[in-house]
């Protein structure tokens, strides 16, 4: 699971592939709320805003 701003979503979609051997699903955390869970503030590789869940 990555959780990425927009700049490196193509770098956690490889990662995720060559980790796992399969196409990963991307979710907006515009959009998307989770009650168990607290999205990150910032990318994983970056200062910036982590926007997409890449799982």
């Amino acid at each position: 699971m990555y959780c990425v701003c927009k700049e490196h979503v193509e770098l956690a979609i490889d990662k995720f592939v060559d980790e796992y051997e399969d196409a990963p699903d991307l979710v907006n955390l515009g959009e998307t709320s989770f009650s168990a869970w607290e999205k990150p503030k910032h990318c994983q590789w970056c200062d910036g805003p982590a926007e997409i869940l890449i799982v």
